[in-house]
């Protein structure tokens, strides 16, 4: 089921997101459901928060990348109740999107190596290094986990910029190209 995304001044998306009962039968569906979402919305990444629910959860798929960056690992899944353990190595900068904020990107700097510690939706332990392209989606949708949105990783004078647009996607002046949640 293609479920709406919380955009950009929705106080969800500033909510610290709580654990997951790995137990929850409707688990699964909840996966299959973002990842349908993610999809339809052409996004690489969807976290609980940006669809309404504080959970500590989210997918990625880093396939859309691979036309572009040939040599990016591919890597699909969900993580559940993920702990960030170590940020390490270079400073990468990217310009980043994010379904919560529509039409806005903006070049953001990360590191290029985490260390990550997750549920997948069957309940199975991973602990895992990730780096390049896959380990900044993973930190984008871990920051939706935190209460964060990557304006937030911008400087002061580049957040006063952006302020009317960022207004402009709070209040339903932005369109997405798919079904959102606003003021």
């Amino acid at each position: 089921m293609i479920l709406p995304i919380y955009v950009y001044g929705e106080p969800v998306l500033r909510k610290i997101s709580e654990e997951i009962d790995l137990d929850d039968p409707n688990l699964k569906q909840l996966v299959a459901d973002m990842f349908e979402t993610m999809y339809h919305a052409n996004g690489v990444g969807l976290a609980g928060p940006q669809i309404g629910k504080a959970i500590r959860i989210f997918v990625i798929d880093s396939e859309p990348f691979k036309e572009s960056y040939p040599n990016v690992r591919i890597h699909k899944g969900a993580f559940i109740n993920p702990i960030i353990t170590k940020e390490w190595g270079d400073d990468f900068v990217f310009g980043e999107g994010c379904l919560s904020l529509p039409n806005l990107n903006e070049d953001v700097t990360r590191k290029s190596n985490i260390h990550i510690e997750y549920y997948d939706e069957n309940g199975e332990f991973h602990d895992e290094d990730f780096d390049g392209l896959v380990a900044r989606i993973i930190q984008h949708e871990y920051d939706h986990l935190e209460g964060r949105v990557f304006t937030d990783r911008l400087s002061q004078i580049k957040k006063m910029v952006l302020k009317g647009k960022l207004n402009d996607i709070a209040t339903g002046k932005t369109k997405a190209a798919y079904k959102t949640v606003h003021k």
